[in-house]
């Protein structure tokens, strides 16, 4: 039985290894987390084969000949996959490429899972973008520091010199991602001289877990005597439908037992926020400010002190 000092919160995710920022927050915050994973992610080894070649040629090492100028990462996913890849090259290799290399992320999580790959195969890599939030805030981040690293051109030099002068990114994505970074830094809302070529390389695919939906409902149910405050947490668009149909199965069924319990639900940013109200026609309690434990457990204080005020 859960204590009714200690409400449970139900984290639609994989537990991270070997310590996941969410549990202990929420530990610490006098709640009970229950972790409900929803993804599964398959690696795509092909691409992050030519990856490998890129550092085993030396096409990465700095110089005139290096084609990435920079790598992109917006989620844990891609940096675990890249991990496992970098795993299996020579660290010489790895420690040589990483001079003067910038890995761009958004967010604390993801930024924390970079540094530590950083730490042990990238170590003169450098780290921008962890309290940026989302891809938006770290496009605008990104235009500023990629081109303060070259010098500024002459406004008489074309468009190509420009490019040549600048070597693209390469941004390491899911199947499933949003544009705006690769729109932001190449659109035409951006001045010329200052767009940045972005490459996309998708490194993982992405999933629902068979049985998320039956497995979230026997959650539900384990918890039948609790009353009050029960919270759900949403990281990702996937399985939201799901989701949904269990939680308005629950709320029909406790409406008929006239219960007090409501299940609220709390996104981790506005991506999951949207695709919840357009897709699925259901408005979460909550959307983070920041993609964070601090951000999603700061929008679940102030909601319940809205609450409480009335």
């Amino acid at each position: 039985m859960t204590s009714p000092n200690s409400p449970p919160i139900f984290l639609l995710k994989t537990k991270s290894s070997p310590h996941d920022g969410y549990d202990e927050f929420f530990s610490a915050h006098n709640y009970t987390p229950t972790f409900v994973p929803v993804l599964s992610h398959n690696f795509h080894h092909e691409n992050l084969a030519q990856i490998k070649a890129l550092f085993e040629s030396g096409r990465l090492n700095p110089g005139s000949g290096r084609k990435y100028g920079g790598l992109i990462f917006t989620s844990q996913r891609a940096v675990e996959a890249f991990a496992d890849m970098l795993a299996g090259l020579d660290q010489s290799l790895t420690a040589t490429a990483s001079h003067s290399l910038p890995l761009y992320t958004v967010g604390p999580a993801t930024a924390r899972s970079l540094t530590t790959l950083r730490d042990t195969h990238l170590p003169h890599a450098t780290i921008h973008g962890a309290d940026t939030g989302n891809g938006e805030n770290l496009a605008t981040l990104i235009l500023d520091h990629y081109n303060g690293l070259f010098t500024a051109p002459a406004t008489s030099i074309s468009g190509d010199d420009v490019k040549r002068r600048k070597p693209p990114l390469l941004f390491l994505v899911g199947e499933t991602r949003r544009d705006i970074i690769p729109r932001t830094l190449m659109g035409e809302s951006t001045p010329v001289l200052r767009r940045i070529e972005v490459e996309e390389v998708v490194v993982y695919e992405t999933g629902v877990v068979a049985g998320f939906e039956g497995e979230f409902e026997r959650i539900l149910k384990r918890h039948d005597d609790t009353t009050g405050v029960v919270w759900a947490v949403v990281f990702s668009p996937t399985g939201c439908d799901a989701m949904v149909r269990v939680l308005r199965r629950e709320e029909e069924t406790k409406r008929q037992e006239r219960a007090e319990r409501k299940v609220f639900v709390a996104t981790i940013g506005p991506t999951t926020r949207d695709h919840l109200v357009k897709e699925c026609g259901f408005q979460p309690d909550v959307c983070a400010a920041k993609p964070s434990p601090e951000g999603v457990g700061e929008g679940i204080a102030e909601f319940l002190k809205s609450l409480d005020r009335h």
